[in-house]
């Protein structure tokens, strides 16, 4: 029970960095260095508690990680601009389910057991079918479309998945068979927020303008923080198919919240296109976390 209570942090943490970023304003490349700077600054004060062992290698390890979780992050912002949180959201959290889950069966072999390629791979159909439910639109509504973009927004999504992605990989996998290092995640939060602030000044060109939406989205940056310790937390009290599968469910919050919070406009078939898709969505992730367990 109390690995499942820690659990519920991240999930409203992380399910509100969409939600507050764009309640705050500013533009992808503000959104992303403030929320960099926030996570910097979180990073640094448990550096100070704590005062792990930083070696070459994890500050290498941890400064591209965090550069290619910039990347992602200001994807995911960009894709939010041109398709709303609540159709973002969870066509990026379950993309990276997806493509992140078939890099780990072909490329790692996570999967060595018959019922795991059974239940994984139900899991990822049931998550395409999710996408299609969450991002599908009524054509007779010409308002939700106003200032709508798809095309550009899916563009967005796959470098962002492709950034997510990769940080999750080298962080997983790449970081013990390169360098045979292993780490937890307070040692390694603070050379990645390192990398994270570099990814977002590259992804931004040098040319941010620092108003008042960079310092305010500073607080998504703690959030991220914040969630990435009650993380760790739930996944020691309650194991890591747990804490995965929990981690997931922030994309309610983010589907919610925009609809509620954003005044993203959804028909009444909408409504029920994205019910369709977030039930989808949380049934794939719980069979992923089951696969896990089965290990």
């Amino acid at each position: 029970m109390q690995g499942v209570l820690l659990a519920l942090v991240p999930i409203f943490a992380w399910g509100s960095i969409g939600v507050v970023a764009n309640k705050f304003g500013g533009d992808a490349n503000q959104q992303t260095l403030g929320m960099t700077l926030g996570a910097f600054v979180f990073a640094l004060i448990v550096f100070l508690f704590r005062m792990p062992t930083l070696t070459w290698q994890i500050f290498l390890i941890g400064f591209i990680g965090g550069l290619l979780w910039a990347i992602g992050q200001f994807g995911q912002f960009k894709s939010m601009k041109y398709m709303g949180v609540s159709v973002a959201c969870p066509l990026s959290s379950g993309s990276q389910l997806v493509i992140g889950g078939l890099l780990g069966v072909f490329a790692f072999h996570e999967w060595t057991k018959q019922i795991q390629f059974i239940l994984g791979f139900i899991a990822m159909a049931v998550l395409v079918v999710g996408f299609y439910f969450s991002a599908k639109r009524d054509p007779e509504n010409a308002v939700v479309e106003e200032g709508r973009n798809y095309t550009k927004g899916l563009t967005a999504l796959t470098y962002s998945t492709l950034g997510y992605v990769s940080y999750v990989i080298i962080f997983n996998n790449l970081a013990v068979l390169w360098f045979n290092v292993h780490f937890d995640t307070l040692t390694i939060i603070l050379p990645m927020s390192v990398g994270m602030i570099f990814g977002a000044l590259v992804m931004g060109r040098f040319k941010i303008k620092m108003e008042k939406y960079v310092y305010q989205n500073m607080i998504d940056g703690v959030m991220f923080g914040v969630g990435n310790i009650f993380m760790l937390m739930a996944a020691s009290a309650a194991g890591d198919a747990i804490a995965f599968s929990f981690s997931q469910l922030g994309v309610i919050i983010a589907t919610i919240g925009g609809i509620l919070f954003l005044g993203e406009k959804k028909t009444k078939k909408e409504l029920v296109y994205v019910g369709i898709g977030i039930v989808l969505f949380v049934t794939g992730a719980i069979l992923l976390a089951i696969v896990k367990s089965k290990g």
